[in-house]
Formats: structure tokens, sequence, C-alpha cells
């Protein structure tokens, strides 16, 4: 059921790779919602996934750009506000890579070059979005930018790897240009700590079922689905939320709170 929460809104739509994604949910949320957006991806993501099929379905221009390449953001930026005529509503950035955990590297024993690409493609890259978007007077008056998380820039999860740091970081830049942009344009800027979920990404950690797994019997409403997230996701970027930024939001069927529960008790006497 659509609301027209972001009626008159546009948007861009940074990490949509397939069906499985949860910025390809959220560019449809947006769209139902009343949105105009734009989609966009690294060159290889674009090669690899599907977005051509999610670009017809929305109606919307796909721009390719290497977030950790500043010339491939001004690009991006300069060509989004020619399509639309002027600046954005939103901005949702949905990537991540960690090279250590798709070769199986060990945190211990992490490969440097590789935590480097690890924390510039999925922290850095929203500092450079950011600060693009600012450059070009992108994104408007009261507008909204949304960077999904996992808890595990909180709390230990050790095959997450150095995404963990990653995710860690990402959240420090929310608070920080958060505050930033907050004074100069009024742009809130929050992060969604979601549940795990079967995305493509999340599926290369190791062990990943038993995340998903655990966090079901220990979350008192069940894991939030890549839908849920992305209806969170649209009301971040309506009107409704105006006031909230530079927060890590945890959608997580109430896994973040809870010790324990009588399913993880007795699974663990078995």
């Amino acid at each position: 059921m659509a609301y027209n929460l972001l009626k008159g809104k546009k948007g861009i739509i940074f990490g949509a790779l397939d069906e499985r994604s949860i910025a390809w949910k959220t560019a449809q949320y947006c769209i139902a919602e009343g949105a105009e957006i734009v989609l966009t991806n690294a060159p290889i993501a674009l090669r690899m996934g599907e977005i051509d099929k999610l670009a017809k379905e929305c109606k919307a221009p796909v721009f390719p750009a290497d977030v950790t390449n500043m010339e491939d953001l001004d690009s991006l930026f300069t060509k989004t506000r020619e399509h639309f005529g002027g600046g954005v509503d939103f901005i949702l950035h949905s990537i991540g890579m960690s090279p250590n955990v798709r070769k199986g590297i060990h945190y211990t024993q992490s490969n440097y070059d590789f935590m480097h690409k690890t924390m510039d493609i999925s922290a850095m890259s929203l500092h450079r979005v950011l600060q693009t978007a600012m450059k070009h007077d992108a994104i408007n008056e009261w507008g909204s930018v949304v960077a999904l998380t996992y808890i595990a820039a909180q709390r230990v999860f050790p095959d997450y790897n150095d995404m963990a740091d990653a995710k860690a970081l990402l959240e420090s830049i929310t608070r920080s240009f958060g505050y930033h942009y907050g004074v100069k344009k009024h742009v809130r800027i929050n992060t969604i700590s979601q549940s795990p979920t079967r995305t493509t990404a999340g599926s290369g950690v190791k062990g990943f079922d038993g995340f998903i797994n655990y966090a079901e019997k220990m979350s008192p409403l069940g894991n939030a689905t890549s839908d849920q997230c992305a209806a969170y996701v649209v009301s971040l970027f309506s009107d409704l939320t105006r006031m909230v930024t530079m927060q890590n939001l945890f959608h997580d069927g109430g896994f973040s709170f809870t010790g324990v529960t009588p399913a993880v008790i007795e699974q663990m006497g078995e």
C-alpha cells in the first residue's frame, strides 16, 4: 500500500545489483511512493548485475560511477542535476565490499592493501559522495541521506572480518558529516543497522546462514526482510522524519537489545 510519501521528490540509489539487493527493493518502494530516481553502481557491478531490468521498471537512467573515483562522482552529480533540472531530495548508500572476506583471509591475518580497499569502498565512499554532493550543491534543503550498516560495527561477529571496521567508520562519518551538512543545509544523514539479510553481498560472509538463524531466534519480532528495510528507508527519506539525523537506527526486530531468548537457550542445551 502506497502513501505518496515521496511525491515530487527525486533521489539517487547507489548499489542496486539484483532483485536480492536492499537497494533494488528501495528503488521500487521509492517509485511506488511517488519519487523519481537515478540509479548508479560501479561499472563492473553494472556488468555483473541486472540493473537495466530495474531501470526499465523504474523508468530511471543509469549513471555508472566508481565511488572511489572523485571524477566519476563529479560526473554522476553533474548528470543527475542535468537530468532532474536541479538537486535531489534523498540518497541511498548501499555499498560494501571486502577483498579479505571474498578471499577467505582471517581478520588477524588481513592483507592491508585489501583492508584499505574495504575502507575506501565500504566507508570512505560515503564521505566522498557527501563531499561531492556538497560541492555541487546537489542535495536540496531538508534532504535525507541513508547508509546501510550492520551491528558488527558495535559487537564482535568474528567472521564479519574487516567489514566490521568499515561499518564502524561508516557510522562515524554519518555523525560527523551529518553535523556539518545539517548546519549548512538541514540535510539529515543516518545509518540503518539491518538484520542479516540474504543479499548477494551478505551471503559472501562465512557462516552467514548461522548469522541469520541465530538472529531469528534472538529477535522478538524475527529478522527484518529487505522489503521491510526498504519501507523504513522510505520513511527516512520522507518529510515525516525531518528532525532525525546523525543516528544509527536499528532495524532488526529487537535483536540489538535482546540478551538471550528461550529458543537460543534451548538450542544451546541440545
